[in-house]
């Protein structure tokens, strides 16, 4: 889901978020809704798909994996730790019922 704060700007950023929630592995399915959809993994770019000659090249792709591999590290880290962060002050949900009242913010909305 993509929520923007203006609600105006979220036809332009739908690809993107398409994109990264079907690059992301489904905790439910544990594939990627695009690997369960299509058969194959989505490519991004700079996965080498054959050896080539260019030394130069096959260095800067080796390089762009890393990259993503150390980044991808590092972000699962700091979600664990968000986590737990997280799950320290969670309180339980409050359940509402068919029919109970509840206000609601309108602050953000545009008429």
């Amino acid at each position: 889901m993509f929520i923007d704060h203006w609600q105006e700007q979220w036809p332009e950023w739908l690809g993107t978020a398409e994109f990264a929630y079907n690059n992301k592995v489904n905790t439910s399915t544990k594939v990627l809704p695009f690997r369960a959809n299509s058969g194959r993994d989505l490519r991004i770019g700079f996965e080498m798909r054959k050896q080539g000659r260019s030394e130069g090249a096959k260095k800067f792709a080796e390089r762009m994996k890393r990259i993503q591999e150390e980044a991808q590290t590092a972000l699962k880290k700091t979600q664990e730790e968000m986590k737990k962060q997280t799950d320290r002050k969670r309180e339980e949900a409050e359940e509402y019922q068919v029919g109970d009242l509840v206000l609601l913010s309108t602050k953000d909305l545009k008429w």
